[in-house]
């Protein structure tokens, strides 16, 4: 007997996991999802995982990927942000709809596509994951490169930099060296649940140009 996609139900902040998914399977169930979907799904090597976001979920998203922004526009980078794009692999039996991700360095390369097929295209330099309900899988992220991921739990910031094939954290991001982003983000975020997301960002925003 075959699940369809449409009969399963997952509530907000939870998480779901499938395990003996093919790659057709897998098409089959994206479509049935259609694009108004509210979940994220990601697929790696027959698992796949569906999650529907809280609302905090989203709102540290959003702040801290406006974080991001401020900085590449205040240090006159190019970049390309591409929200929740899925990227495929087929060859690779890989998928992965991060929270945010960026195009800095490879910026140029998709500059203007409509499409973007990794059998050609580089991966996003730079992703962001929001860990608040589920632990974020690394094993997908490793297997398209993607250089470097940001984990957030709602208290910590974790920066991962992709090493010989794994992520391995640390302190600074190779992208924004010179920031102390682990412990400024974090108390950003908190300070705009309090003063709200104007304030914060220009607050955030002089202090980056201190910094410059």
């Amino acid at each position: 007997m075959q699940v369809q996609l449409k009969q399963i139900i997952i509530s907000p902040g939870q998480q779901l996991l499938m395990t003996d998914i093919s790659w057709e399977m897998y098409e089959q169930l994206l479509e049935e999802y259609g694009e108004k979907r509210g979940a994220r799904i990601n697929y790696s090597r027959g698992v796949l995982e569906i999650m529907v976001p809280l609302p905090e979920h989203e709102d540290d998203k959003v702040m801290i990927a406006d974080f991001i922004k401020v900085i590449l526009e205040e240090w006159e980078m190019e970049f390309r942000s591409l929200g929740s794009t899925t990227f495929k692999s087929q060859q690779m039996s890989q998928v992965l709809e991060a929270d945010d991700c960026f195009y800095i360095e490879n910026e140029a390369e998709i500059r203007g596509k409509k499409r973007i097929d990794l059998t050609f295209d580089p991966p996003p330099d730079l992703a962001i994951e929001i860990d608040i309900t589920s632990r974020t899988r690394l094993n997908n992220y490793e297997a398209l490169g993607v250089k470097e991921l940001w984990r957030f739990n709602g208290t910590n910031l974790e920066i991962n930099v992709l090493q010989a094939g794994r992520y391995a954290q640390v302190k600074e991001s190779p992208h924004f060296p010179g920031l102390a982003l682990l412990e400024v983000i974090p108390q950003c975020l908190e300070q705009s649940k309090i003063e709200g997301r104007n304030k914060t960002i220009k607050a955030f925003r002089a202090w980056v140009k201190t910094m410059s």
